[in-house]
């Protein structure tokens, strides 16, 4: 068991445990059921409530984009009657926590840590209900805790509204007039797809985005990655190492939708549906936005990685003996990109009254006192590992590998890294031993 040291705050009430877990979403329950079964003494610590950010920070129509049948956790899976369906944010709330029972998680709900730090061999969790003392730390709050908007954001002219996938939750709350979604990676294509769907004239910002089909060959997109082991790349494995890695960890999502009619929703359909297609914003001047001309070149890399993805595919279907039942292999025709798209918009004269910031997330780490987060703010770790013994961190894209970021892929991470946990806490525990035996 933990014990502060000498330096402890009495005033606080201070409890000691093997290990604290943060954060009681997937990742973080995933890590309880995991150390449970090794039989490691250990809390989670929850901001909000179970799941917190899939009932707070999620729009209304949000959909996971992998299907049914490959959403589960340690002990657990997806059970339910529409296996190739897609969950809403509402069952993916239900799936959590009925996983938080059924695994009977030690969570404490409305629990808010404040700071974290190391405290003699190992750490200090504060939290507005008192103080942890414990030997190791998984940190599992969570990549997408704060949305990323830019420094531009500032030059918009006031009367314009700006929202983020946090504050958006669906049409009715955007006041009358054009909006500007900026980002095209999943969200800023549900996002502009759903707003153009309930009339509202709107204008896509478009930089590097993953392009790929919903369905390929007869199958879902996740089939085809999940079956050809795509996904189970392992981070220590890629063939250039840290360099691969880095840009691995840094592709957006792809443009995908998760729907039961599995529609393929591209740039292609949005052009169709009246969605003004322009390049990436670059600025904001004098009233007006400012866009990159570089958006048919960022298209056509984006359609040439996807037709090398499907290469890929139709390679190993052949030569594992699928390809006698399946449809046909198939390629998608180009991104169509206007001869002369628009590089510039008044945004007053256009009637565009809302800019909705679909620029991706980074996670919070305002409350870590240890010396461990690099030049970006990212925590420096190696496969989940964190440059600190006995600190771990969960649900990063592409921790260990490919699927980290998935619900499904949190359930080989949580073993392999609570299995090192273990192999700390003896090691902890075994060099006490040896000092007290001098």
């Amino acid at each position: 068991m933990a014990a502060c040291g000498a330096n402890a705050d009495v005033r606080r009430p201070v409890r000691g445990i093997d290990v604290v877990i943060i954060g009681a979403g997937h990742n973080g329950l995933a890590m309880s059921h995991c150390l449970a079964a090794l039989g490691i003494d250990h809390v989670v610590l929850e901001r909000g409530e179970v799941a917190n950010a899939w009932r707070r920070e999620r729009w209304d129509s949000l959909h996971l984009l992998t299907p049914n049948w490959l959403s589960r956790l340690p002990g657990y899976r997806y059970n339910g009657d529409d296996p190739d369906g897609y969950m809403s944010r509402e069952e993916v709330v239900a799936f959590i926590a009925s996983y938080a029972r059924a695994s009977l998680a030690p969570v404490l709900t409305g629990t808010t840590v404040t700071r974290l730090q190391t405290e003699g061999t190992g750490y200090r969790v504060s939290t507005d209900r008192g103080d942890w003392c414990c030997r190791a730390v998984v940190i599992a709050s969570g990549a997408f805790n704060q949305p990323v908007v830019p420094r531009l954001a500032a030059d918009l002219p006031a009367g314009i509204a700006q929202l983020t996938p946090f504050s958006y939750r669906n049409p009715s709350q955007i006041e009358d007039g054009g909006v500007l979604v900026v980002g095209a990676s999943a969200t800023g294509l549900q996002l502009a797809d759903e707003l153009q769907r309930a009339g509202r004239a709107v204008t896509l910002a478009v930089g590097e985005h993953v392009r790929i089909p919903r369905v390929y060959r007869g199958r879902d997109i996740q089939w085809w990655m999940h079956a050809a082991g795509l996904l189970d790349q392992r981070h220590d494995a890629l063939p250039n190492g840290p360099d691969d890695l880095a840009r691995a960890r840094a592709v957006a999502s792809p443009q995908l939708v998760g729907s039961r009619e599995r529609p393929i929703v591209d740039l292609n359909v949005l052009g169709a549906e009246g969605v003004r297609i322009v390049g990436r914003l670059a600025g904001v001047r004098d009233g007006k936005a400012l866009f990159s001309g570089s958006l048919r070149n960022v298209c056509a890399l984006a359609d040439l990685k996807m037709h090398r993805l499907l290469t890929t595919l139709d390679d190993w279907a052949a030569a594992c003996g699928y390809a006698d039942g399946l449809t046909p292999g198939e390629r998608f025709e180009a991104t169509h990109i206007a001869f002369s798209p628009a590089t510039s918009l008044n945004l007053e004269r256009e009637g565009i009254r809302t800019v909705i910031w679909a620029t991706g997330f980074r996670p919070d780490y305002g409350w870590l006192a240890i010396p461990v987060l690099d030049r970006k703010g990212g925590i420096r770790h190696h496969g989940g590992v964190v440059d600190a013994p006995g600190l771990y961190v969960m649900g990063l894209p592409f921790l260990r590998r490919r699927k980290s970021s998935f619900i499904h892929g949190a359930e080989d991470d949580a073993r392999e890294l609570a299995a090192h946990l273990v192999g700390h806490l003896q090691a902890q525990s075994r060099r006490y031993r040896e000092r007290m035996a001098l």
